[in-house]
Parts: C-alpha cells; structure tokens; sequence
C-alpha cells in the first residue's frame, strides 16, 4: 500500500508531505483547492505522461516521490528482476518533471524507464477519476477476474496443460509432415546422393590421413635418396658409431689414472655413443617403410580427389560428409516409415485436442456458473448507490478453433446496461462519468479478493448523488478498504464520515501567490470540515449537530463490525 507522498513544485504545491495508512483515507476541500493537482502529482510517481504545465512556476523542476509497502512481492520483483533491479518489501518510485518537459524515472532510487514505472505503478495503484484508470476498465483482464472469483485454479491448470500437449503434439506431426513432404520432393536426389556417399563410405579423420600420405608418397623419390646419402655420411670408413665406440674404449682404459679428469669425456662419448645408435635406428626404420609405390600414390590420390569432390558438390566440408550420409539416410528413412509415422502423429493431436476440448468445456460450464454469480452480486450493489435501473453482466463469447488459446475457448468481457430501455454495452462506453465510477466502486467490492492491486483511488465516486445513496458509497467504500487500502476525494459529509484517516486540501495565499496545503484532520477539526460540507460556508449548529451524529454513527458501524 501506498505509505508516503512526497510532492516539490508541482502547479500550486511547493513542498508537500503526506503519510498514508492502511483502511479508508478520504481527501476533502472547496472546489478549486487542488484536489485534482494531488491525484496529478501521484500520476507523475506511477507513470502517467508528464506534462510541463506541471511544473510550477518558477521551479526549475517537479518530482514526486511515492514509498509503498509490498505485502506480495513475487509479481513485482520477477519484473523488477527481469530488469536488473534488486526488488524489496519497500519500494520508493520517484519521477522527475523539468520545465522543458523532459522527464526521468528511477525505482529504489535506480534510473529506469517510464514504462517501466507504468507497469510497477499499474500493479501498485488504480485510480478511477481524473487519471487514466485501468484494470477493469481493459477488457483484457476480465476474464482474470472472473476466474479469481470463481476460484477454479485446478480446472485453469488442466486446460492449460492440455492446450500445450496439444500444442505439441501439433508442431510435432507439422515437422514430420514437412520432412516426409521435403523427402519426396528430393527423393530421386536423395537416392542418387546416398548411393554415391555409401559407394565412397567417408570415414572421420580420413582427409588429414590420406593427405599425409600422399605428402610422403608424392616426395619418396628424394626422400629415398637423401636416407642414402645419410647412411653413406654414417658409415664413411669404418662408421660413425665404430668410432665413437673406439674413442669411448681408449678414453675409459686411462680415466683411472686421470684423477676423475675423464669422467666429463667418458660420460659425454656414452651419451653420443646412445644418440647415435638411436639415430642410426630411426634411419633403417623409416627406410623400411619408405617404398616406392607409384601405384599406391595413384589409389590415394583417387581417394581423396573423389571425397574433395563429394565435399564440394555438396558444399561442406570432407569432414562432415559422414554426418550428411547419416542425415540423407534418416530422410530417406521418413520416406519408408513417413506414412506410418504420420498417421500415429496425427491420432496424438487428435487425442490432445480432444482432452483439451474436454478441459475446456468442462471450464466453460464453470466459467458461465462463475460469471452468473458475478453478475448478480454486481447488480445487486447497484441500486443502493442510486443506480437502480442498471444492471451488470459478463459476456462469453466463444472463439474461433484458431483463436483457442491456454485460457480456454471463449473470450470474457464486461457490460452494463444503465437503462431498461438501452442495450447492454462495455462499461466505459455505456457508463457516465459519475455512473461509471460507482459501477467501478460496486465492481472492486465484489471482487476485492481477486483484484491484487493494493491501492484504490476514487476521485468524487459520489459526484452527483447524496443522502442515503452517499451514504451507502461510504459504506461500500468502508467495506473495500477492509481488504485494500483506499483513498477517495470527496465532496459527500456522508462518504468523509467513513474514513480512517482524514486530509483537508485547501489554497491559501501567501506573498508569492496561492498555493495549495493539506492537513490531516482529527477531533474537532475534522467535524467542523464535515459540518462545513453539510452547510456550507457558514457553519451552523445544526450543521455541527449533523457531523457529530455522522461521525458518531460511523464509530457505530465500526464497533458493531
């Protein structure tokens, strides 16, 4: 709920505080005090476009600063994680207003979108009056509505999961309907091209086999030719190895009487001596190896050319060629299984289609039980709010198979009809100003335990009525902020009567001009404001007589509650 109001410079106000609680806050004042530039500010703080003419005169900038308090935070920081925000139990939205025009936003003092401040605002506050007024207004949250009152969450999930097996169970038999159409227009192709990659039977890692084969193969010639001169430089007179061996013997039969001054020598020559032989070895073993072979050097580079070519003419590499040998033999394989395949897929969509028919009508038939419930508890509200020939009435129109989604197979929108005479239409287009917000009071009290936004706002929901039908707003009023906070401007005794907590908005003058003040009311005060709104300016006896028994029956309402 909302917790505090911070407003600076905005049109009449210059600095402005307000702390808010929870129950029923009513705001009271002359016409012309500024209750409408309140309900501007708190626009500004939960994303309403800004205006310039806001900003007040003289003021380089407005901001408003708005400090709620979550009690459900998992819908509101799930948005505010998506963008990078920390979410908390508290949450400060503040927007600021140049005199250009420009405007910024921030969420717990972090810079953020404007849009961004309308979807955190919109889940925070909805204002019926003067600001754009959204949720049940938008027929797109109607169908929520109905089935938070109806309470069938087991019912909604079964047809959810429904709709996506059947889903599913769609997009799979289009997939293998799409291949086994694909395979038979490539077949002939298909069958070619696999023929050809199965007569050449590609192996992983071939290429870089074969290629350096024929890198030997292709330089055995001189290869061959240097191994000759390698043994010949090795074996020139009596050999390398001889005389290194020879060398070794003479030096190790006087290194005894050298005082260790050949151990250096005689290590060394060991170690030549084993290099040597080592050497020698690998040459006879690679000269084992290396044979000429024209032939061979002719049947790997047919080889290899052939996978090349293969590669090329299908545009891949030769590495992948037995991965698409793999893939064309799966496409071939549709073809043979194809017509079996499908027919089992198609029988599961059919299947999946008729559990979620099933679902969906069993939902239907709630829904419509749901809806009737709804209807008459709504209508029922109206006639003690001086709306007695209209009449409420969700509508469940059913949608097209295309248009079947995991809601259901119907759309649900809201109607009223305010007159006998008149047919039944949206609410907003039916309804007057004045209609139309007790329509929406008569609304939010039926459904106050399936609407999740915390704070309701009613700007004059009593305009145009008194006596007994103001009286009974206050009370319906009363009954709503039981379960969420609600703050309404008033110009009806009856309706401030029923607050919690009450706040005057007045404009006072001062050297710099007008400006607008609100103070919170209690005791005699706050009965003298509601005995000036009985009598007017003059405040009677009789008119304070009257704000006492209206206070004193409100506390009798409380108590007997």
């Amino acid at each position: 709920m909302l917790r505090t109001l911070s407003i600076r410079n905005v049109v009449l106000i210059e600095r402005l505080d307000l702390g808010f609680g929870a129950g029923l806050g009513v705001l009271t004042g002359e016409t012309g005090s500024g209750k409408s530039i309140l309900l501007d500010a708190l626009g500004l703080a939960i994303g309403v476009r800004a205006d310039s003419d806001l900003v007040r005169q003289g003021a380089d900038q407005s901001a408003v600063t708005a400090e709620f308090e979550l009690n459900d935070t998992k819908q509101i920081n799930t948005l505010l994680d998506e963008h990078g925000i920390e979410g908390a139990s508290n949450l400060v939205l503040r927007r600021v207003v140049s005199a250009d025009g420009r405007s910024r936003a921030f969420i717990n003092d972090q810079p953020v979108s404007v849009a961004l401040l309308k979807q955190i605002g919109e889940l925070l506050v909805e204002v019926h009056g003067q600001l754009e007024t959204h949720g049940l207004l938008d027929p797109a949250t109607h169908r929520r509505f109905v089935d938070a009152y109806g309470g069938y969450d087991d019912l909604l999930a079964s047809v959810s999961s429904g709709f996506k097996n059947w889903r599913a169970a769609t997009a799979e038999y289009d997939k293998a309907k799409a291949n086994v159409e694909k395979a038979k227009r490539d077949e002939e192709y298909l069958r070619h091209a696999v023929d050809e990659l199965q007569a050449i039977d590609p192996k992983q890692g071939e290429e870089e086999g074969l290629a350096g084969k024929r890198s030997v193969l292709m330089n055995a010639e001189q290869l061959i030719e240097t191994l000759k001169e390698a043994f010949q430089d090795l074996n020139e007179g009596e050999g390398v190895e001889s005389g290194l061996r020879s060398a070794l013997q003479k030096v190790e039969k006087v290194a005894d009487k050298a005082g260790g001054q050949f151990d250096g020598a005689v290590a060394a020559l060991e170690r030549a001596l084993l290099e040597a032989t080592e050497g020698i070895a690998e040459l006879e073993r690679v000269s084992n190896l290396m044979e000429l072979d024209p032939d061979e050097l002719e049947r790997l580079e047919e080889r290899l050319f052939a996978l090349r070519g293969l590669a090329r003419k299908h545009n891949t590499d030769v590495e992948k060629l037995p991965a698409l040998l793999a893939e064309m033999e799966e496409q071939l394989a549709v073809l043979t299984d194809g017509a079996g395949n499908l027919e089992k897929l198609a029988k599961k969509v059919e299947t999946t289609k008729a559990s979620y028919s099933v679902a969906a009508k069993k939902l239907s038939a709630t829904r419509k039980k749901a809806a009737d419930r709804l209807d008459k508890a709504v209508t029922s509200e109206l006639p003690p709010l001086k709306l007695e020939a209209a009449s409420f009435q969700t509508r469940l129109d059913p949608l097209e198979e295309s248009e079947w989604n995991e809601f259901g197979v119907e759309y649900i929108s809201f109607e009223v009809k305010t007159n006998p005479n008149t047919a039944a239409g949206p609410i907003h287009k039916v309804a007057s100003g004045g209609e139309l917000a007790r329509i929406m009071l008569a609304l939010k009290v039926v459904l106050a335990d399936a609407d999740a936004v915390p704070t309701i706002i009613f700007d004059e929901v009593d305009a145009g009525i008194g006596g007994a039908a103001a009286a009974a707003v206050g009370d319906r009023l009363a009954r709503l902020a039981e379960d969420v906070q609600v703050l309404v401007v008033t110009h009806s005794p009856q309706v401030a009567a029923r607050g919690n907590s009450h706040w005057q908005i007045s404009k006072v003058a001062n050297k710099e001009g007008n400006i607008t003040q609100v103070g919170e009311l209690s005791g005699e005060v706050r009965t003298e404001e509601i005995a000036r709104m009985l009598s007017g300016a003059k405040i009677t006896e009789e008119a304070r007589a009257a704000a006492l028994s209206l206070l004193g029956a409100d506390e009798s309402v409380e108590a007997a509650q």
